[in-house]
């Protein structure tokens, strides 16, 4: 069962869950049985990566049979990705690079993006509605474009992406608003990331009180990671990684194993923390943070504090100040006190800092370890892995290397350790141009070219389509004028 981390009054399944996408409190949900979900590592090490994501989504979503995820795995996933291996798990130096880009939108959203819209539409069934799912999303880069893929002319679904106006790359802008589809709309924003996800979360807020939304046949849920069918499907890459290392001989069964994850929402790390919950052997879960440095400030003293200056990085889908999955963490964290989750989130809303305690900080500190890297430091990472090892990684990526090393350099236990990489470079090839000591032509499209012709490394076919894609939405709006926008959509 599911509750929500604000109140344990109403547990739902699996699919209730993911057809609502937020709790009617505010709250997120999350299983209260996490650790009696075993799925032991031996266990997937013969099985395709199709098979891991089934048997992973098994135990977290148990009211959708086998057959049920085997067919939701197998529509997402087949033929839409470089490989049957879906996420490969290269070696580089003396680390692992999990490379999660290999999709249809060349980020790690669309592991879960692909297999959403699917997870909802079976769940509308499971739950006997015959409303009509609006799917709100808020994006600081990569879940916008892959959610609009994933639901692109998915029969009873719509979906409305906000993204900071001039908070995104050229090529991840581009990717929005040449999206095809008959129920697909896209808008800008006049502001920041954390601007439109706290608007989407106040449309959220302001159907459940007054109900327009359901007075038309229409529910509303979510695509971003609030979303327990967002979460699901990123435990199963935290597996097929373990497994590549053990299959390889890199690694013995049972070894404990570090991940570095490039994280600002905390659903990506988040995702490690559950697959540790379930038996996988993770070490120690490492929190990289650009120039916006709120989660290592929260990990590293235990205050979280969002009154600070709003950074504009060259890691731009990390440039976020309030990381919506903690809340999941200090449920859990916190033994599953409601009471005390939703008094932290209220200061956060009401006054912008919370103080968790001790006894949270010692469960966090025993698991986690976090660090961060600014911009200069993110393109001196780029140009001296490239030089040493030929390896071509992205700002995100980058930014994760970066505090690894400063992680390794602590630590020195010589465990081994693996780079969640999030993002192909050629997503922002004007940071990657110049960290390679090249000039960095304005416009982004000239720059791919540019890094395609400098490094021999060809651009992924979807990014390489996009220049000549005509653009089919222009809408912006102010940030308080969001909840007017989906109003009259509906």
């Amino acid at each position: 069962m599911y509750v929500s981390t604000r109140s344990k009054a109403r547990p739902v399944r699996a699919s209730q869950a993911i057809f609502e996408g937020i709790a009617p409190d505010g709250g997120l949900y999350t299983p209260v049985d996490l650790g009696e979900k075993r799925l032991e590592a031996e266990t997937v090490l013969s099985l395709s990566a199709e098979e891991i994501w089934v048997r992973t989504l098994s135990c977290l979503l148990d009211d959708y049979s086998e057959e049920e995820l085997r067919g939701i795995v197998r529509e997402g996933y087949r033929g839409k990705f470089e490989t049957e291996d879906l996420t490969p798990t290269v070696k580089v130096g003396d680390s692992w690079v999990l490379e999660l880009f290999r999709g249809p939108t060349c980020a790690f959203k669309d592991l879960a993006l692909s297999l959403l819209p699917r997870l909802i539409t079976r769940a509308r069934e499971k739950v006997g509605s015959g409303e009509q799912v609006m799917i709100l999303t808020a994006t600081s880069g990569d879940t916008g474009k892959a959610a609009l893929k994933g639901f692109e002319d998915v029969e009873g679904t719509s979906i409305a992406v906000f993204y900071p106006h001039g908070g995104v790359s050229d090529v991840q802008k581009a990717q929005m608003v040449t999206q095809t589809g008959h129920n697909v709309r896209v808008c800008a924003v006049k502001g920041n990331f954390d601007d439109a996800q706290t608007g989407v979360k106040s449309i959220f807020a302001h159907e459940q009180a007054n109900g327009w939304a359901r007075e038309k046949g229409v529910r509303l849920s979510s695509a971003n990671s609030i979303n327990l069918g967002r979460l699901a499907p990123q435990v199963a890459y935290y597996y097929k990684a373990y497994a590549d290392l053990a299959r390889s001989g890199a690694i013995q069964v049972g070894e404990k194993v570090d991940f570095v994850v490039p994280t600002g929402n905390f659903g990506d790390i988040l995702a490690g923390e559950f697959a540790r919950r379930m038996g996988l052997p993770v070490g120690r879960l490492v929190c990289a943070s650009n120039a916006n440095r709120v989660l290592t400030d929260f990990i590293r003293t235990g205050t979280y504090d969002r009154r600070r200056e709003f950074h504009k990085t060259l890691s731009p889908s990390m440039d976020i100040l309030v990381s919506s999955n903690l809340e999941r963490y200090l449920f859990l964290a916190s033994g599953m006190d409601t009471d005390l989750v939703a008094d932290m989130m209220k200061r956060l809303r009401e006054d912008g800092i919370y103080t968790a305690p001790e006894s949270v900080m010692r469960e966090m500190k025993a698991r986690f370890w976090a660090g961060c890297a600014g911009d200069a430091q993110t393109l001196d990472t780029i140009g001296r892995v490239y030089k040493e090892t030929g390896y071509l990684m992205d700002t995100h990526t980058a930014v994760a290397w970066r505090v690894m090393e400063e992680y390794r350099r602590e630590a020195g236990d010589g465990r081994k350790t693996v780079v969640l990489s999030t993002a192909s470079p050629f997503k922002f090839p004007a940071a990657v141009l110049k960290a390679l000591g090249q000039s960095e032509p304005a416009d982004g499209f000239a720059a791919m070219e540019a890094l395609e012709k400098y490094t021999g490394i060809r651009a992924p076919e979807p990014l390489r389509t996009l220049k000549a894609m005509p653009v089919r939405h222009r809408d912006v709006t102010e940030k308080d004028g969001m909840l007017g926008y989906i109003q009259n959509l509906i």
